[in-house]
């Protein structure tokens, strides 16, 4: 009699000569997971693969009998992480290298939706077709890696490379053969290791591509390109300067929120309050150590403001194996960079409804730690991205939902060590990060991936 671990692996899908326990199926139901720009993964199905024939069995042979060592490291560069891990890190290292990015938000939010909609179009096809991999169709080849838990066709690698060079080709037109030579290089590295064919990495590419300007279309309509022709109001507690910041995004079109004014905090007290006065008094009687100074220093830092946020999904991704499962890893990158958008957004909407003053505009003899960014003091926008982020972390990744929220934290409060928020702009801002989380995460147990 069979024990209950071998009928259980008795239950399996058959392809042509391949086999994959039912199992141990890499997320077999993920063509059918909301996507965030395409209408669905069944709408952008590749067409059919050619027969896994003998022909390009061969052809597979004699690309892989050519290996050396500098495909050998190729295939070891693309493979660590999940298809999207190389294509973030990239963005991650341009920040940190101090190279600037305009709107760098906007950047890993249409990078990573373009890369989980093409993940998920690829899961669609490969369900439906079910081509075996190639050592599941010849169990003689030899491979470099051992090979998915999942239908061959098309390469999820080749899909997330061509989605990721074409989004970033846009944003950076004068690197689109640099990118263009990476997706390829990333796609081939999947039949250089004998994992897929030559034509699972082709239909990859291409969908990626088909799916990115999907993506770009979305991003050319978001308002983003809009031209401020407003004044600066004037009065008391009134904002002061002649260029603000991020002014024209109260108009930008968010991904998830109904409006950006769907979490708008109320309007803050009166500067010359007593309340306010406090908060004032606080500023002032707070002792700047190296502590809190290295602290605020760094939260206004790229690493702060962008890159550990992305690192602390891979981390952890990489230590429970979310990273071999490509349609949540792609999800989590999604999520992640989306939520932020539309906090950032929303945060924007909240300044420019009540135009109000920085604590250093109040009384001229406070003296913030660095540079004031040129907009507006409520609500903070760190405060808002952070919680924001930090929150859907805590439901991505559960186990680590204490210590990341200690991070947020960290991070609103930051703004006032530094001297450059009220107290009330840090809550305000918590609070509406938190909103805002709590409608991605609302869609996130509604995207079949729950």
């Amino acid at each position: 009699m069979l024990s209950a671990l071998c009928k259980a692996c008795a239950v399996v899908l058959l392809s042509g000569n391949c086999a994959f326990a039912q199992s141990d199926l890499i997320e077999p139901k993920a063509g059918t997971w909301k996507t965030w720009v395409i209408t669905s993964g069944e709408d952008f199905r590749v067409p059919p693969p050619p027969d896994t024939s003998t022909a390009e069995l061969e052809r597979l042979r004699d690309i892989i009998a050519k290996n050396d060592a500098q495909v050998a490291a190729k295939i070891t560069f693309w493979d660590a992480g999940s298809p999207g891990y190389r294509w973030i890190d990239l963005v991650n290292d341009r920040l940190l290298e101090g190279r600037q990015i305009p709107n760098a938000h906007r950047v890993y939010t249409y990078l990573t939706m373009a890369m989980y909609d093409a993940t998920i179009a690829a899961w669609d096809a490969k369900y439906f077709y079910n081509r075996p991999r190639p050592s599941e169709a010849d169990a003689t080849l030899a491979t470099a890696l051992p090979p998915p838990r999942s239908p061959s066709y098309p390469s999820e690698h080749a899909a997330a490379a061509g989605a990721a060079a074409t989004v970033l080709s846009y944003f950076f037109p004068e690197e689109t053969s640099s990118f263009k030579a990476m997706a390829e290089e990333a796609a081939q590295s999947r039949v250089l290791a004998g994992v897929q064919f030559p034509s699972d990495s082709s239909a990859g590419l291409e969908l990626g591509r088909r799916v990115a300007e999907q993506v770009i279309a979305r991003a050319k309509a978001d308002g983003s390109d809009a031209a401020w022709a407003g004044t600066v109001p004037t009065g008391p507690c009134m904002w002061v300067g002649n260029k603000p910041a991020n002014v024209t995004m109260p108009n930008w079109k968010p991904i998830v929120l109904a409006a950006p004014d769907e979490f708008r905090p109320p309007a803050p007290p009166d500067c010359q309050s007593p309340a306010v006065k406090a908060e004032m008094d606080a500023i002032r009687q707070f002792e700047r150590k190296f502590p809190n100074s290295y602290k605020a220093f760094y939260w206004q830092s790229p690493s702060g403001l962008f890159t550990d946020w992305y690192d602390y999904a891979s981390k952890w991704m990489f230590e429970d194996k979310t990273d071999t499962n490509p349609p949540r890893a792609a999800r989590a990158y999604a999520m992640l960079a989306t939520v932020y958008y539309d906090a950032y957004i929303a945060s924007n909407d909240g300044k420019y409804a009540y135009w109000y003053l920085r604590p250093h505009m109040l009384d001229p003899s406070i003296t913030p730690l660095f540079a004031v960014p040129a907009h507006p003091s409520y609500p903070s926008n760190h405060s808002t991205l952070s919680t924001a982020r930090c929150e859907v972390l805590a439901y991505l990744f559960p186990s680590h939902a204490e210590f990341i929220r200690k991070v947020g934290k960290e991070a609103g409060d930051s703004r006032v060590w530094a001297g450059i928020h009220y107290e009330m702009d840090n809550k305000a801002g918590a609070a509406l990060g938190k909103a805002v989380a709590e409608k991605f995460i609302e869609r996130a147990r509604k995207d079949g991936a729950d």
